[in-house]
């Protein structure tokens, strides 16, 4: 038997923007049909990289533009971090994803559970990260059972 609170939990997912792991993840969570609301940082990558200069003015030097995006970005990150109930986030093989490592470290500090999505070939390079998770998955479908196990509290 289980039991159910009836809530929704909201799942915040960060990391890797350059696959379809976030509309996968979707899929499968409405096919295991858990009541969850999913967050996501801006995805349009040029947007996210735009955003300073776009709203605030244009900079001459590129570390200024950047740090005007980067703070307008966190406005968003930040708060669906610290609302979320579980943050998710992907390492990818195509960038050195800094921000997906800082969205990690920043859950953590904001004690939410986290949940780290990556291949074997990052184990080493994120052996701290994958140490301050709660789960370290290879796939969707783990972390779906998982989401189902937590949500549910059924292994089936």
């Amino acid at each position: 038997m289980t039991f159910s609170d009836d809530r929704v939990w909201t799942i915040h997912l960060s990391g890797e923007i350059h696959t379809d792991w976030r509309e996968a993840l979707a899929r499968a969570l409405k096919k295991a049909d858990l009541t969850v609301d999913i967050t996501s940082p801006v995805l349009d990558h040029e947007d996210s990289d735009a955003c300073g200069t776009e709203i605030l003015g244009d900079e001459d030097v590129k570390f200024w533009a950047d740090y005007k995006g980067a703070k307008i970005n966190a406005i968003r990150n930040n708060t669906l971090i610290e609302t979320a109930d579980i943050v998710i986030v992907r390492f990818g093989d195509k960038y050195k994803q800094w921000n997906a490592a800082f969205d990690a470290g920043f859950a953590v500090a904001n004690e939410k559970p986290l949940i780290t999505l990556h291949g074997e070939d990052l184990d080493h390079a994120l052996k701290e990260i994958d140490a301050a998770a709660f789960a370290t998955c290879r796939n969707v479908d783990q972390i779906v059972r998982i989401l189902e196990y937590v949500i549910d509290g059924d292994l089936d």
